[in-house]
């Protein structure tokens, strides 16, 4: 015969997997929250990390890109100059592209710290060529 201890523990226990079974995904951020804020929709960001470090995410259209210099038009019509170097990665669908690979009217996602050059250009689309 089980005990009233036993019963009462095994009450509790089932009522407690229930509801964290049940709110789980309630209590976390949701992935849509999550794209809604660094998704496409997404124009430019700018983070301060614990050690007082400042980042910023641009995202934009080249319309001009030199060996140390990348133009990018913005989808909120900011035009913003931002510095490259040697160091800079550029990134296409997991695979690294030389720097002078980078070409007007690419789409692109640039993270840089701010007063310094580009850390990451991440190449989101590039347009077909224009018929001629």
């Amino acid at each position: 015969m089980f005990s009233r201890r036993f019963l009462l523990l095994a009450a509790v226990l089932v009522t407690l997997n229930l509801v964290l079974w049940l709110a789980g995904p309630g209590l976390a951020l949701r992935q849509g929250i999550i794209q809604q804020l660094f998704g496409r929709g997404l124009i430019r960001a700018e983070v301060i990390k614990r050690g007082g470090a400042d980042w910023r995410l641009d995202r934009g259209v080249i319309t001009q890109v030199s060996s140390t210099q990348l133009t990018l038009h913005e989808a909120d019509g900011k035009v913003q100059q931002i510095a490259l170097s040697a160091t800079t990665t550029v990134i296409r669908i997991g695979h690294r592209l030389p720097l002078s690979a980078l070409a007007p009217r690419w789409h692109v996602l640039v993270l840089w710290p701010t007063g310094g050059t580009a850390q990451s250009v991440d190449v989101e689309r590039i347009p077909p060529p224009p018929v001629k």
